[in-house]
């Protein structure tokens, strides 16, 4: 019998892998480091540094990497925060852009680690898969238009009210 495996996310960065641990765990609530493995003699870089960092981000498994130059991070991967107010899109949104982070579309962001982030309402994805498509369409038309995303709007494009740029 085959057993339930276990899934966890693992990032490669260049050199910042401790730096941005330590910022998702302080950003994101229930989150934790668990442990950092550091090089020891004969490793590519000076003995001590680290070359992991395993963290849990609100229950969710991640190793970050030191890993040097020869892999970049890109949105094709990315973590999904999921939001109950707009308070709460609005707060991870811009402690997520702070110090270099990119605005993308649709509550897309890349942080200045270069980790990619979807940040967006709890509900989005009943929004845009509505049995009613014409309701899941002005939903995705409202999306479209966005970079943080506004529940409000896209709540109102929801029901068919017109929503104001």
């Amino acid at each position: 019998m085959i057993k339930t495996p276990s899934i966890s996310t693992f990032l490669w960065f260049e050199r910042d892998a401790e730096v941005a641990a330590e910022f998702y765990t302080g950003l994101i609530p229930d989150s934790r480091i668990t442990k950092i493995a550091r090089w020891g003699d004969g490793g590519p870089v000076p003995k001590g540094s680290v070359m992991t960092v395993a963290f849990e981000l609100a229950g969710h498994s991640v190793t970050a990497m030191n890993g040097g130059p020869h892999y970049k991070l890109t949105p094709a991967v990315s973590l999904v925060v999921s939001c109950q107010t707009q308070d709460e899109i609005d707060h991870y949104w811009d402690a997520l852009l702070a110090d270099g982070g990119k605005p993308s579309m649709c509550g897309w962001l890349t942080d200045r680690f270069g980790v990619s982030w979807q940040v967006v309402p709890s509900t989005i994805g009943a929004l845009l898969t509505d049995a009613d498509s014409s309701k899941a369409a002005r939903v995705g038309q409202a999306l479209m238009a966005m970079q943080k995303l506004d529940l409000g709007a896209l709540q109102a494009a929801h029901r068919g009210e017109q929503v104001q740029a």
